[in-house]
């Protein structure tokens, strides 16, 4: 389930001027934790109305990642104000808010709630695999800031745009496998 949250985190680290460990480290703590929660949250509703999760997920899923990644090309295509290079951190590093990693680690851990809503079905232990679920990802996101920062250097501006392509690709493999299932 972290794969999904490892390509996002990519074009995150692209976007990021020169994001160091602990903002991937940091990064990675808030998508493993929403990582985490979702099938909580999708095993408390599997309890509840198993049908109804499922029947929606991957469009929320779709639009909140297609929304994103619009929000990223747009940024990416605007030039920079002038005197930008003065306004930014003195190790130019571009801070991503927390509210949009939380955003994106939402939009990328949807499809999470419907496992949990199967894994209420099933005889575990929600707890246990909520924080395998957590560590996974918290790895896979510090890994995929990290990779995404080498190709940020790479590619300089052009990278927030291709981190827009990303998110947009993710959302619609989401959205395409579910359909596929459906089929």
């Amino acid at each position: 389930m972290s794969t999904d949250a490892f390509a996002a985190a990519i074009g995150k680290g692209a976007a990021m001027r020169r994001p160091r460990l602990p903002d991937a480290l940091r990064a990675g703590l808030i998508f493993g934790a929403i990582e985490a929660f979702t099938p909580l949250l999708g095993w408390l509703l599997g309890r509840a109305a198993a049908r109804y999760v499922e029947a929606f997920d991957h469009w929320i899923a779709f639009t909140l990642l297609g929304a994103l990644g619009v929000h990223m090309i747009v940024a990416g295509l605007r030039p920079e104000p002038e005197g930008a290079a003065e306004q930014a951190p003195e190790d130019g590093r571009k801070h991503h808010r927390f509210w949009t990693l939380a955003a994106t680690g939402l939009a990328t851990s949807i499809d999470a709630a419907a496992i949990g809503v199967s894994l209420a079905f099933l005889d575990v232990h929600i707890g246990v695999v909520a924080l395998v679920i957590d560590l996974c990802t918290l790895v896979m996101v510090t890994l995929g800031i990290m990779l995404g920062r080498a190709l940020g250097a790479l590619v300089g501006k052009r990278a927030e745009i291709a981190g827009g392509v990303i998110l947009i690709l993710v959302g619609a493999g989401i959205l395409y496998e579910h359909l596929q299932g459906a089929a």
